[in-house]
């Protein structure tokens, strides 16, 4: 591990806007403390949370709180040397509605109560073409989603994908979703507003190579068990830059 990501792991640990639950802390003290409790407990405030998953950076996090001072912004990753530029920009900032949570998407049920959260970001996730119980947007992970939303709290989905947006589209009318946007070409669209304009580090290279970003906004059905749709999808004709190995600096 680089001098300059251990420095940022040791500044964290002193940034008051960066929780660090590692699945062995959680299991020792029973639980996360908080869970259930971010408004009360983190903000001090009643307002409505959303949650960044896979937040990187923390760009999308940071952004929608400058632009929602009304709305409480979380960014979960597991990367700890990414989620240090949200967390530091946020602090610079000045921006008390925006926390980091590191942790594993997959543990996000420790964390968040039913009920609790009232809209989730998905920016850029990995399509995970090969591996559908890995895909962010799978019936397994949106029954986890569907449980910690609100009754009709929304997903926001952000995706280069072709792959990955047809196979959303087919899960989410499949399973009767209340799909409220769903473009192929959100910049072409009319729908790019200051919200949806703002742009990640991967958004940016896309954008770069001239790949068309599309868009969904929707509901999940809640109380029911969800079913993975059976068709063929085309791959994507590229390959995603290699997420896991680009610079955290």
């Amino acid at each position: 591990m680089s001098k300059n990501k251990l420095q940022k792991f040791d500044e964290m640990l002193d940034f008051p806007n960066v929780f660090q639950y590692p699945y062995a802390i959680l299991q020792s003290e029973g639980g996360c403390p908080i869970r259930g409790r971010w408004n009360r407990d983190v903000f001090g405030n009643d307002h409505p949370l959303a949650l960044e998953l896979g937040c990187g950076r923390g760009e999308y996090t940071v952004g929608l709180g400058g632009l929602y001072p009304d709305k409480n912004f979380i960014g979960l990753d597991i990367k700890g040397a990414r989620i240090w530029a949200g967390a530091k920009e946020a602090i610079d900032k000045d921006l008390y509605n925006v926390v980091f949570l590191r942790t594993s998407i997959e543990l996000i049920a420790e964390f968040f109560a039913p009920g609790e959260v009232s809209e989730i970001w998905l920016t850029f996730p990995d399509p995970q073409m090969k591996k559908v119980n890995k895909r962010l947007t799978s019936a397994r992970f949106m029954s986890v989603y569907a449980d910690i939303l609100k009754e009709n709290g929304l997903i926001h989905l952000k995706t280069d994908s072709n792959f990955l947006f047809t196979y959303t589209k087919a899960l989410t009318k499949l399973n009767g979703f209340t799909v409220q946007v769903c473009t192929d070409d959100l910049y072409k669209s009319g729908l790019a507003d200051e919200i949806l304009s703002i742009r990640t580090y991967y958004e940016q290279q896309w954008l770069d190579r001239g790949l068309d970003i599309k868009y969904m906004r929707f509901s999940p059905a809640k109380g029911q068990a969800l079913v993975e749709p059976d068709i063929e999808i085309e791959p994507d004709p590229y390959r995603s830059f290699n997420r896991s190995r680009r610079s955290d600096s």
